[in-house]
């Protein structure tokens, strides 16, 4: 097959890229190695919001204000453009109110409103947000949105030109392998989750993956909006109908960390009267600054480009590539193209962090091995998984790839 763009990966950067070039009148193929939204964009508590924990303030000290303004309009024009798309689709799109909270931290609260002040952005101080456990206070975004992202891909999807089933297995900058056949292509999106080419420009040095933990709670009492602790491992809160959401747990892919079993405990201490309904676990790819990459692929790839690194707010972050990717392939400036340029410098310490880690895991004389890049699998005991604790690709037990970037499964099974 021929075409002008194919897109690569069926989760919601993929489908909302295909979309918008839809609606351009451009021509593209969009192919997904499983189902559409199978992965990441299925486990995903969905809240559409420009409140992306404490970020601004360091958005600020990073890149000054013109940028953190920046990083925050484009934001609030994704979370417009669900709005505007959801008046005709259900897919139970409501509006909440966003808080992120800390336990014991007035003055990083402080910091970060005062740099919202600074960024014009509609945010608050809530001195005791209503919460069942005593914090330090909140900052609350009004009129932020949450909504279920499978029954919006489910309208948004019709009509467009989409192959599941169909794995790339390789490319050579104009074709691309699949196990059906080639496609020819002008150009591509690589929206895989974690880029899967390691050739070019390096995502195995400047990303590195999370998992985090979700627990739905039937008779919890609902909470007023959307929560979030401002640590790493926090809890965040947000209702769905009739059920209770509670997330957190988090840790690095391949690493040890509270799981469900903090959410468990967590829930028998203030949520005593709950029954835990249904339970899952979402991955996410994390950059070194706390801002997508999304753009060219790399200096010598001027016809491919990439969306990735969503630091777990992959709900606007896939609106905001799939508008800048619809112009970058249309040859067309976007106000955005440098802010989230994969190009811009990696010189932070996660970088030599990852380095460090990969490098100290590669000579661990352990097996299974991950195909990727051959650093040693380590054994998940919550999830019954081989995660690998370098770039985040996880094999359950049979070594069956769920995640990615590997891109097929163990070729020898592993030890039980």
């Amino acid at each position: 097959m021929q075409t002008g763009v194919l897109i690569v990966g069926g989760g919601l950067a993929g489908i909302l890229c295909a979309y918008e070039l839809h609606r351009a009148g451009v021509p593209y193929l969009l192919i997904e190695a499983d189902r559409i939204c199978g992965g990441v964009s299925g486990r995903t508590t969905a809240k559409i919001t420009a409140q992306h924990g404490l970020i601004y303030a360091k958005l600020l000290r990073r890149f000054g204000a013109e940028k953190a303004s920046q990083y925050y309009e484009a934001n609030e024009a994704a979370l417009a453009q669900y709005r505007t798309l959801c008046q005709t689709i259900d897919c139970d799109f409501t509006e909440a109110d966003a808080y992120i909270y800390s336990l014991d931290r007035p003055k990083k609260l402080q910091k970060e409103l005062l740099a919202l002040q600074t960024l014009g952005a509609a945010a608050e101080l809530v001195p005791a947000p209503d919460l069942p456990f005593p914090t330090a206070g909140a900052i609350r975004f009004p009129k932020q949105a949450q909504f279920h992202p499978l029954k919006f891909v489910r309208t948004i999807a019709e009509g467009l030109h989409i192959y599941e089933h169909t794995p790339l297995r390789s490319f050579d900058g104009v074709r691309y392998q699949t196990d059906s056949g080639t496609i020819t292509a002008q150009k591509a999106v690589i929206a895989t989750h974690f880029p899967m080419f390691n050739k070019h420009g390096a995502y195995f040095l400047k990303l590195y993956q999370h998992r985090s933990y979700v627990l739905a709670l039937e008779n919890a009492a609902p909470v007023d909006g959307m929560y979030m602790d401002e640590r790493k491992d926090g809890i965040s809160l947000r209702n769905y109908g009739k059920l209770l959401l509670l997330g957190g747990g988090a840790h690095r892919t391949g690493k040890s960390g509270g799981g469900w079993a903090a959410l468990e405990a967590f829930a028998r201490k203030y949520y005593p009267n709950a029954q835990i309904r249904y339970r899952w676990a979402a991955q996410d790819c994390m950059t070194p600054d706390d801002m997508p990459y999304i753009g060219q692929y790399s200096p010598h790839t001027p016809n491919l480009f990439v969306a990735t690194g969503f630091n777990k707010w992959g709900m606007t972050s896939s609106m905001v590539a799939a508008q800048l990717l619809c112009d970058l392939v249309q040859g067309r400036e976007n106000p955005y193209e440098a802010l989230f340029s994969p190009r811009r410098s990696i010189l932070r310490p996660q970088v030599a962090g990852n380095a460090l880690h990969a490098v100290g895991n590669l000579l661990t004389p352990t097996v299974p091995r991950c195909p990727h890049m051959g650093c040693a699998l380590k054994w998940n005991r919550q999830e019954h998984t081989w995660d690998c604790p370098c770039h985040g690709s996880r094999f359950t037990r049979e070594g069956k790839l769920p995640n990615n970037p590997a891109t097929g499964d163990l070729k020898n099974k592993p030890p039980a």
